[in-house]
Protein backbone atom coordinates (compact mmCIF):
# COMPACT_ATOMS: atom_id res chain seq x y z
CA UNK A 1 0.00 0.00 0.00
CA UNK A 2 1.36 3.41 -0.94
CA UNK A 3 2.27 5.76 1.88
CA UNK A 4 2.09 9.53 1.90
CA UNK A 5 5.01 11.69 2.83
CA UNK A 6 5.08 12.99 6.43
CA UNK A 7 3.26 16.26 7.13
CA UNK A 8 1.38 16.26 3.85
CA UNK A 9 -1.00 19.06 3.02
CA UNK A 10 -4.11 17.06 3.95
CA UNK A 11 -2.69 16.44 7.44
CA UNK A 12 -2.40 20.18 7.99
CA UNK A 13 -5.95 20.70 6.68
CA UNK A 14 -7.47 18.07 8.98
CA UNK A 15 -5.55 19.38 12.01
CA UNK A 16 -6.67 22.94 11.27
CA UNK A 17 -10.26 21.74 10.91
CA UNK A 18 -10.14 20.04 14.30
CA UNK A 19 -8.70 23.16 15.93
CA UNK A 20 -11.72 25.13 14.73
CA UNK A 21 -14.14 22.67 16.30
CA UNK A 22 -17.33 24.20 17.68
CA UNK A 23 -18.11 24.28 21.36
CA UNK A 24 -20.96 21.85 20.73
CA UNK A 25 -18.36 19.29 19.71
CA UNK A 26 -17.00 18.87 23.20
CA UNK A 27 -15.60 22.23 24.21
CA UNK A 28 -12.35 21.65 22.37
CA UNK A 29 -12.34 25.20 21.09
CA UNK A 30 -12.49 26.57 24.65
CA UNK A 31 -9.58 24.38 25.74
CA UNK A 32 -7.60 25.52 22.72
CA UNK A 33 -8.12 29.17 23.62
CA UNK A 34 -7.12 28.52 27.23
CA UNK A 35 -3.93 26.81 26.06
CA UNK A 36 -3.19 29.63 23.63
CA UNK A 37 -3.67 32.36 26.23
CA UNK A 38 -1.66 30.46 28.84
CA UNK A 39 1.33 29.92 26.55
CA UNK A 40 1.17 33.52 25.34
CA UNK A 41 1.22 34.91 28.88
CA UNK A 42 3.95 32.52 29.98
CA UNK A 43 6.26 33.37 27.08
CA UNK A 44 5.45 37.07 27.45
CA UNK A 45 6.46 36.98 31.13
CA UNK A 46 9.62 35.04 30.30
CA UNK A 47 10.73 37.41 27.52
CA UNK A 48 9.92 40.57 29.47
CA UNK A 49 11.64 39.33 32.63
CA UNK A 50 14.79 38.27 30.81
CA UNK A 51 14.89 41.63 29.01
CA UNK A 52 14.55 43.55 32.27
CA UNK A 53 17.18 41.41 33.96
CA UNK A 54 19.59 41.91 31.05
CA UNK A 55 18.89 45.65 31.03
CA UNK A 56 19.36 45.92 34.79
CA UNK A 57 22.70 44.13 34.61
CA UNK A 58 23.84 46.20 31.63
CA UNK A 59 22.82 49.48 33.29
CA UNK A 60 24.50 48.46 36.53
CA UNK A 61 27.75 47.61 34.77
CA UNK A 62 27.61 50.93 32.89
CA UNK A 63 27.22 52.88 36.12
CA UNK A 64 30.04 50.90 37.74
CA UNK A 65 32.35 51.59 34.82
CA UNK A 66 31.11 55.15 34.42
CA UNK A 67 32.19 56.35 37.86
CA UNK A 68 34.98 53.94 38.80
CA UNK A 69 38.29 52.87 37.26
CA UNK A 70 38.49 49.57 35.43
CA UNK A 71 41.71 48.69 37.26
CA UNK A 72 43.12 50.28 40.42
CA UNK A 73 46.83 49.95 41.13
CA UNK A 74 47.98 49.94 44.76
CA UNK A 75 51.33 49.78 46.46
CA UNK A 76 52.27 47.29 49.16
CA UNK A 77 53.08 48.69 52.60
CA UNK A 78 56.65 49.88 52.80
CA UNK A 79 58.82 52.08 55.01
CA UNK A 80 59.27 55.66 53.82
CA UNK A 81 62.12 58.06 54.54
CA UNK A 82 60.94 59.01 58.03
CA UNK A 83 60.63 55.38 59.06
CA UNK A 84 56.79 55.11 59.04
CA UNK A 85 54.79 52.41 57.31
CA UNK A 86 52.81 53.63 54.32
CA UNK A 87 51.12 52.33 51.20
CA UNK A 88 51.33 55.57 49.21
CA UNK A 89 52.95 55.77 45.76
CA UNK A 90 55.86 58.24 45.61
CA UNK A 91 56.58 58.15 41.87
CA UNK A 92 52.90 58.16 40.90
CA UNK A 93 53.18 60.47 37.87
CA UNK A 94 56.02 58.49 36.25
CA UNK A 95 54.32 55.19 37.04
CA UNK A 96 51.00 56.41 35.60
CA UNK A 97 52.80 57.50 32.41
CA UNK A 98 54.34 54.03 31.97
CA UNK A 99 50.98 52.35 32.43
CA UNK A 100 49.20 54.79 30.10
CA UNK A 101 51.72 53.90 27.36
CA UNK A 102 50.62 50.24 27.38
CA UNK A 103 48.54 49.09 24.38
CA UNK A 104 44.92 48.76 25.44
CA UNK A 105 45.12 51.38 28.21
CA UNK A 106 42.98 54.46 27.70
CA UNK A 107 44.44 56.56 30.53
CA UNK A 108 46.01 56.24 33.98
CA UNK A 109 45.61 58.88 36.69
CA UNK A 110 47.15 59.13 40.20
CA UNK A 111 44.54 59.72 42.89
CA UNK A 112 44.45 60.85 46.50
CA UNK A 113 41.83 59.03 48.55
CA UNK A 114 40.53 60.14 51.92
CA UNK A 115 37.41 60.36 54.04
CA UNK A 116 35.77 63.25 55.82
CA UNK A 117 32.52 64.84 56.88
CA UNK A 118 30.81 67.63 54.96
CA UNK A 119 28.80 70.02 57.10
CA UNK A 120 26.49 72.96 56.41
CA UNK A 121 24.91 74.42 59.52
CA UNK A 122 23.48 71.51 61.51
CA UNK A 123 23.42 69.16 58.49
CA UNK A 124 26.24 66.68 57.84
CA UNK A 125 27.14 63.91 55.43
CA UNK A 126 30.06 61.45 55.50
CA UNK A 127 31.93 61.41 52.20
CA UNK A 128 34.69 59.62 50.32
CA UNK A 129 37.01 62.33 48.97
CA UNK A 130 38.98 61.67 45.77
CA UNK A 131 41.73 64.02 44.66
CA UNK A 132 41.87 64.05 40.85
CA UNK A 133 42.80 66.56 38.12
CA UNK A 134 40.06 68.37 36.21
CA UNK A 135 40.78 66.34 33.06
CA UNK A 136 40.01 63.09 34.91
CA UNK A 137 36.71 64.37 36.28
CA UNK A 138 35.61 65.55 32.84
CA UNK A 139 36.60 62.20 31.28
CA UNK A 140 34.42 60.03 33.54
CA UNK A 141 31.60 58.66 31.32
CA UNK A 142 28.97 58.83 34.07
CA UNK A 143 29.32 62.60 34.39
CA UNK A 144 28.76 63.44 30.75
CA UNK A 145 25.26 64.78 30.10
CA UNK A 146 23.95 63.34 33.36
CA UNK A 147 20.40 64.56 34.08
CA UNK A 148 20.98 65.87 37.62
CA UNK A 149 24.25 67.76 37.15
CA UNK A 150 24.54 71.39 38.20
CA UNK A 151 27.29 73.89 37.61
CA UNK A 152 30.28 73.56 35.31
CA UNK A 153 33.17 71.12 35.40
CA UNK A 154 35.41 73.99 34.24
CA UNK A 155 34.98 75.59 37.69
CA UNK A 156 36.31 72.46 39.44
CA UNK A 157 39.89 73.81 39.98
CA UNK A 158 38.45 76.57 42.22
CA UNK A 159 36.24 74.35 44.38
CA UNK A 160 35.01 70.80 44.85
CA UNK A 161 32.50 68.53 43.09
CA UNK A 162 29.90 66.74 45.20
CA UNK A 163 27.30 64.08 44.42
CA UNK A 164 23.67 64.96 43.82
CA UNK A 165 22.64 62.92 46.88
CA UNK A 166 25.00 64.86 49.13
CA UNK A 167 23.76 68.13 47.66
CA UNK A 168 20.15 67.17 48.48
CA UNK A 169 21.08 66.11 52.02
CA UNK A 170 22.97 69.32 52.75
CA UNK A 171 20.65 71.55 50.72
CA UNK A 172 23.47 73.13 48.72
CA UNK A 173 24.25 73.83 45.07
CA UNK A 174 26.97 75.40 42.92
CA UNK A 175 28.36 78.54 44.57
CA UNK A 176 27.50 77.48 48.14
CA UNK A 177 30.20 76.86 50.74
CA UNK A 178 30.58 73.67 52.75
CA UNK A 179 33.00 72.66 55.51
CA UNK A 180 35.07 69.49 55.24
CA UNK A 181 36.14 67.91 58.51
CA UNK A 182 38.87 65.26 58.67
CA UNK A 183 40.17 63.60 61.86
CA UNK A 184 43.66 63.34 60.32
CA UNK A 185 44.73 66.94 60.09
CA UNK A 186 47.88 68.83 61.03
CA UNK A 187 50.60 66.97 62.90
CA UNK A 188 51.69 68.76 66.05
CA UNK A 189 53.88 68.00 69.04
CA UNK A 190 50.75 66.89 70.87
CA UNK A 191 49.55 64.59 68.09
CA UNK A 192 47.35 64.95 65.05
CA UNK A 193 44.57 67.50 65.31
CA UNK A 194 41.36 67.46 63.23
CA UNK A 195 41.37 69.63 60.14
CA UNK A 196 38.46 71.80 59.02
CA UNK A 197 38.51 73.64 55.69
CA UNK A 198 35.80 75.51 53.82
CA UNK A 199 35.26 74.86 50.11
CA UNK A 200 32.99 76.28 47.46
CA UNK A 201 30.77 73.81 45.63
CA UNK A 202 31.78 74.18 41.99
CA UNK A 203 29.95 71.24 40.45
CA UNK A 204 27.18 68.83 41.44
CA UNK A 205 27.39 65.52 39.57
CA UNK A 206 25.07 62.58 39.09
CA UNK A 207 26.74 59.26 38.31
CA UNK A 208 23.47 57.33 38.06
CA UNK A 209 24.32 55.28 41.16
CA UNK A 210 22.87 56.14 44.53
CA UNK A 211 25.91 54.84 46.43
CA UNK A 212 28.19 57.20 44.44
CA UNK A 213 25.94 60.25 44.43
CA UNK A 214 25.26 59.97 48.16
CA UNK A 215 28.83 59.56 49.33
CA UNK A 216 31.48 60.86 46.93
CA UNK A 217 33.34 64.17 46.67
CA UNK A 218 36.00 65.16 44.12
CA UNK A 219 38.74 67.63 44.96
CA UNK A 220 41.65 69.01 42.88
CA UNK A 221 44.75 66.85 43.28
CA UNK A 222 46.99 69.53 44.79
CA UNK A 223 44.37 70.55 47.36
CA UNK A 224 43.69 66.93 48.30
CA UNK A 225 47.41 66.26 48.78
CA UNK A 226 47.66 69.24 51.09
CA UNK A 227 44.47 68.48 53.01
CA UNK A 228 45.21 64.78 53.60
CA UNK A 229 48.98 65.20 54.19
CA UNK A 230 49.88 63.47 50.91
CA UNK A 231 52.38 66.01 49.57
CA UNK A 232 54.08 64.59 46.48
CA UNK A 233 52.44 61.15 46.71
CA UNK A 234 49.24 59.39 45.66
CA UNK A 235 47.17 56.64 47.26
CA UNK A 236 46.48 54.71 44.05
CA UNK A 237 46.46 54.94 40.27
CA UNK A 238 43.15 54.70 38.43
CA UNK A 239 43.53 52.85 35.13
CA UNK A 240 40.89 52.93 32.39
CA UNK A 241 41.02 50.36 29.57
CA UNK A 242 39.82 50.60 26.01
CA UNK A 243 37.99 47.32 26.59
CA UNK A 244 36.86 46.99 30.24
CA UNK A 245 36.41 43.21 29.84
CA UNK A 246 40.01 42.69 28.72
CA UNK A 247 41.22 42.16 32.28
CA UNK A 248 42.89 38.77 31.80
CA UNK A 249 45.46 40.16 29.36
CA UNK A 250 45.81 43.67 30.78
CA UNK A 251 46.13 42.77 34.46
CA UNK A 252 49.57 41.07 34.18
CA UNK A 253 50.77 43.77 31.77
CA UNK A 254 49.89 46.54 34.25
CA UNK A 255 51.63 44.73 37.12
CA UNK A 256 54.70 44.15 34.96
CA UNK A 257 54.83 47.85 34.05
CA UNK A 258 54.43 48.86 37.70
CA UNK A 259 57.10 46.50 39.00
CA UNK A 260 57.37 44.59 42.24
CA UNK A 261 55.58 45.85 45.32
CA UNK A 262 52.33 46.64 43.54
CA UNK A 263 49.01 44.86 43.09
CA UNK A 264 45.76 45.55 41.26
CA UNK A 265 42.05 45.49 42.06
CA UNK A 266 39.68 45.31 39.07
CA UNK A 267 36.07 46.40 38.69
CA UNK A 268 35.02 42.75 38.49
CA UNK A 269 36.81 42.03 41.77
CA UNK A 270 34.97 44.90 43.43
CA UNK A 271 31.57 43.83 42.08
CA UNK A 272 32.06 40.07 41.75
CA UNK A 273 29.71 39.11 44.57
CA UNK A 274 26.92 41.30 43.21
CA UNK A 275 27.43 40.22 39.59
CA UNK A 276 27.48 36.54 40.62
CA UNK A 277 24.29 37.07 42.60
CA UNK A 278 22.67 38.58 39.50
CA UNK A 279 23.74 35.58 37.40
CA UNK A 280 22.29 33.15 39.92
CA UNK A 281 19.09 35.18 40.07
CA UNK A 282 18.86 35.13 36.26
CA UNK A 283 19.07 31.32 36.25
CA UNK A 284 16.51 30.99 39.03
CA UNK A 285 14.08 33.37 37.34
CA UNK A 286 14.39 31.44 34.08
CA UNK A 287 13.63 28.15 35.85
CA UNK A 288 10.63 29.59 37.72
CA UNK A 289 9.14 31.19 34.62
CA UNK A 290 9.81 27.99 32.68
CA UNK A 291 7.48 26.22 35.11
CA UNK A 292 4.77 28.74 34.23
CA UNK A 293 5.23 27.91 30.54
CA UNK A 294 5.16 24.18 31.36
CA UNK A 295 1.87 24.54 33.25
CA UNK A 296 0.42 26.48 30.32
CA UNK A 297 1.48 23.82 27.83
CA UNK A 298 -0.17 21.11 29.94
CA UNK A 299 -3.49 22.59 28.85
CA UNK A 300 -2.61 21.43 25.35
CA UNK A 301 -2.58 17.85 26.63
CA UNK A 302 -6.01 18.28 28.22
CA UNK A 303 -7.42 19.75 25.05
CA UNK A 304 -5.96 17.03 22.84
CA UNK A 305 -7.20 14.23 25.12
CA UNK A 306 -10.72 15.65 24.79
CA UNK A 307 -10.25 16.06 21.07
CA UNK A 308 -9.14 12.44 20.61
CA UNK A 309 -12.11 11.23 22.65
CA UNK A 310 -14.59 13.32 20.63
CA UNK A 311 -13.03 12.42 17.30
CA UNK A 312 -12.88 8.66 17.82
CA UNK A 313 -15.41 8.05 15.01
CA UNK A 314 -13.46 10.32 12.65
CA UNK A 315 -10.25 8.48 13.48
CA UNK A 316 -11.88 5.14 12.70
CA UNK A 317 -13.15 6.44 9.35
CA UNK A 318 -9.78 7.93 8.44
CA UNK A 319 -8.05 4.65 9.29
CA UNK A 320 -10.48 2.63 7.12
CA UNK A 321 -9.84 5.09 4.29
CA UNK A 322 -6.16 4.15 4.39
CA UNK A 323 -4.50 6.61 6.71
CA UNK A 324 -1.63 5.11 8.66
CA UNK A 325 -0.96 5.39 12.35
CA UNK A 326 1.80 7.85 11.51
CA UNK A 327 -0.63 10.13 9.68
CA UNK A 328 -3.07 10.11 12.61
CA UNK A 329 -0.21 10.83 15.04
CA UNK A 330 0.99 13.74 12.92
CA UNK A 331 -2.53 15.20 12.57
CA UNK A 332 -3.05 15.41 16.34
CA UNK A 333 0.57 16.47 16.87
CA UNK A 334 -0.08 19.40 14.53
CA UNK A 335 -3.16 20.33 16.54
CA UNK A 336 -1.00 20.87 19.62
CA UNK A 337 1.91 22.33 17.66
CA UNK A 338 -0.34 24.98 16.08
CA UNK A 339 -1.36 26.19 19.52
CA UNK A 340 2.21 26.15 20.83
CA UNK A 341 3.69 27.98 17.83
CA UNK A 342 0.99 30.65 17.74
CA UNK A 343 1.13 31.18 21.50
CA UNK A 344 4.93 31.43 21.41
CA UNK A 345 4.90 34.02 18.61
CA UNK A 346 2.25 36.13 20.35
CA UNK A 347 4.11 35.84 23.66
CA UNK A 348 7.39 37.01 22.13
CA UNK A 349 5.67 39.99 20.49
CA UNK A 350 3.91 41.05 23.71
CA UNK A 351 7.07 40.49 25.78
CA UNK A 352 9.09 42.70 23.43
CA UNK A 353 6.40 45.40 23.56
CA UNK A 354 6.56 45.39 27.36
CA UNK A 355 10.36 45.56 27.30
CA UNK A 356 10.33 48.47 24.85
CA UNK A 357 7.82 50.37 27.01
CA UNK A 358 9.09 49.39 30.45
CA UNK A 359 9.74 53.03 31.47
CA UNK A 360 6.14 54.26 31.08
CA UNK A 361 4.86 51.01 32.58
CA UNK A 362 7.16 51.43 35.60
CA UNK A 363 6.14 55.08 35.90
CA UNK A 364 2.49 54.03 36.04
CA UNK A 365 3.24 51.37 38.67
CA UNK A 366 5.28 53.89 40.65
CA UNK A 367 2.39 56.39 40.50
CA UNK A 368 -0.19 53.79 41.57
CA UNK A 369 2.00 52.65 44.47
CA UNK A 370 2.55 56.17 45.72
CA UNK A 371 6.11 56.55 44.47
CA UNK A 372 7.80 53.71 46.33
CA UNK A 373 8.01 51.02 43.66
CA UNK A 374 11.61 51.84 42.75
CA UNK A 375 14.02 52.93 45.46
CA UNK A 376 17.42 53.91 44.00
CA UNK A 377 19.12 53.67 47.38
CA UNK A 378 18.32 49.94 47.45
CA UNK A 379 18.79 49.02 43.79
CA UNK A 380 21.72 51.33 43.11
CA UNK A 381 20.39 52.84 39.87
CA UNK A 382 17.64 55.37 39.19
CA UNK A 383 15.59 53.62 36.49
CA UNK A 384 14.38 50.20 35.44
CA UNK A 385 15.99 49.46 32.08
CA UNK A 386 15.29 46.65 29.61
CA UNK A 387 17.56 45.13 26.99
CA UNK A 388 16.25 42.59 24.49
CA UNK A 389 18.93 40.07 23.62
CA UNK A 390 18.71 37.62 20.74
CA UNK A 391 19.84 34.71 22.90
CA UNK A 392 17.09 35.39 25.44
CA UNK A 393 14.47 35.36 22.67
CA UNK A 394 15.89 32.14 21.26
CA UNK A 395 15.88 30.51 24.72
CA UNK A 396 12.29 31.53 25.39
CA UNK A 397 11.02 30.40 22.01
CA UNK A 398 12.99 27.17 22.14
CA UNK A 399 11.68 26.31 25.59
CA UNK A 400 8.04 27.06 24.74
CA UNK A 401 8.14 25.16 21.44
CA UNK A 402 9.96 22.20 22.96
CA UNK A 403 7.43 21.88 25.79
CA UNK A 404 4.51 22.37 23.39
CA UNK A 405 5.78 19.61 21.11
CA UNK A 406 6.59 17.21 23.94
CA UNK A 407 3.21 17.41 25.67
CA UNK A 408 1.39 16.61 22.41
CA UNK A 409 3.15 13.28 21.93
CA UNK A 410 1.10 11.30 24.48
CA UNK A 411 -2.42 12.20 23.22
CA UNK A 412 -1.23 11.99 19.60
CA UNK A 413 0.13 8.47 20.16
CA UNK A 414 -3.11 7.53 21.87
CA UNK A 415 -5.05 8.68 18.81
CA UNK A 416 -2.73 6.78 16.47
CA UNK A 417 -3.13 3.53 18.42
CA UNK A 418 -6.92 3.73 18.49
CA UNK A 419 -8.43 0.56 16.99
CA UNK A 420 -10.70 1.60 14.09
CA UNK A 421 -13.00 -1.37 14.72
CA UNK A 422 -13.52 -0.37 18.35
CA UNK A 423 -13.99 3.25 17.31
CA UNK A 424 -16.79 2.38 14.86
CA UNK A 425 -18.43 -0.47 16.76
CA UNK A 426 -21.03 1.68 18.49
CA UNK A 427 -21.46 4.26 15.72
Amino acid sequence: MATTRPFSRFEFLIAWRYLRARRSEGGVSVMTWISLVGITLGVMALVATLAVRAGFRDELVKTILGANPHVTLYSDFHTNEDGTETATIADADALAARIAALPGVLRATPRVVGFGMLTVGDRANVAEVLGVPESELAALPAFKDAPQTQGRIEDFPTGIAIGAGIARTLGVGPGDTVKLLSPNGARTAFGTSPRVNSYKVAYVFSAGRADVDDARVYMPTAEAQSYFNREGVADDIAVFLKNPDDLVAMGPAIIAAAGEGHYIWTWKDASSAFLNALSIEDDIMFVILSLIVLIATMNITSGLVMLVKNKGRDIGILRTMGLTQGSILRIFFLCGAFTGVLGTILGVILGCLIAWNVDPIMSAVNWLSGGGAWDPSIRGIYRLPAKIQTWDIVKSMGLALFLSFVVTIFPARRAARLNPVEALRYE
